[in-house]
């Protein structure tokens, strides 16, 4: 069997891993679960790796929990973790939805959030359920740590902005679930098997009585990094969703959008009929549940 690197290293502090990054050289990779980046370089679709730094000990990156009045997601809680677990039920359900989606259980026991994101592909599960919930990143660096908007994570298909020898993905900030909130995940696959989904939205938002107070709507792959849909957010925030309302979203949708024709997975014009399937599925299940 080929050689995944030369040296494999288990940190058990965010501190002792920072200080591994710093002294190493370029050939160096984060791995947390390995689902992906693993499989890449055993498939010689990544270059190989000298040494591989496994987060997965760190305790502080398995957390999940209530801190600071926001929800904690560490970057190494497993998708298993989070489509089992009663507070992520609670506070962020279409994040729960799209975990138990991906993958098998087997992989699904070991690929986490973190990888998932840090992967940046436009069409993750993980990080488009994230984005709709209005989460933030904590990178820890040698400079210290610092919190983004997820969105700043991402330049390009496939690449993030976390430097790889200077920046770790220490988890999530996601807002704790308040009266009239709710969240709903929605996708399809292609039917041959589980795989990346051809299409894929999840949207979050507040409720008063019968009118949208605010919402956040993500699809992917919209574009070449995971995007939200601020067009069709502003079209709904204030409103009735009537079917006029929802109509004028999905244009605006549409227009913002940037679908395209992927040879394995689907056409443009499907992923467009897709997004008007979606948008009432996932509007519908948010809207029951906030009531």
């Amino acid at each position: 069997m080929k050689s995944l690197c030369e040296e494999y290293i288990l940190p058990h502090t965010v501190e002792e891993a920072l200080q591994i990054l710093s002294a190493a050289d370029g050939s160096t990779r984060i791995v947390s679960g390995g689902s992906d980046l693993l499989v890449e370089i055993q498939q010689d679709s990544h270059p190989p790796v000298r040494m591989l730094v496994d987060v997965t000990e760190i305790e502080e990156m398995c957390a999940l929990e209530i801190r600071d009045n926001s929800l904690f997601i560490g970057a190494s809680v497993t998708l298993t973790q989070l489509a089992n677990s009663t507070l992520i039920k609670q506070h962020a359900q279409a994040l729960m939805e799209a975990a138990s989606l991906m993958a098998n259980p087997q992989v699904c026991n070991v690929a986490t959030i973190g990888g998932n994101v840090a992967h940046a592909l436009p069409a993750a599960d993980g990080t488009i359920s994230l984005l709709a919930l209005g989460a933030q990143a904590e990178v820890a660096s040698s400079e210290g740590r610092r919190r983004a908007p997820l969105q700043a994570l991402f330049k390009g298909p496939g690449e993030s902005t976390l430097v790889p020898v200077c920046d770790l993905l220490v988890g999530f900030y996601l807002p704790i679930h308040e009266r009239g909130q709710a969240s709903a995940f929605s996708r399809r696959i292609s039917p041959q098997g589980i795989a990346l989904a051809i299409l894929n939205m999840a949207i979050w938002l507040q409720r008063k009585d019968d009118r949208i107070v605010n919402i956040r709507i993500a699809v992917g792959p919209s574009g070449p990094v995971p995007m939200r849909m601020a067009a069709a957010e502003k079209v709904l925030v204030d409103q009735v969703p009537s079917p006029q309302v929802q109509a004028r979203a999905l244009e605006e949708l549409l227009m913002e959008a940037h679908f395209r024709t992927s040879l394995h997975r689907a056409s443009a014009e499907y992923r467009r009929h897709l997004a008007g399937v979606l948008l009432k599925e996932a509007f519908t299940n948010a809207w029951q549940r906030a009531e």
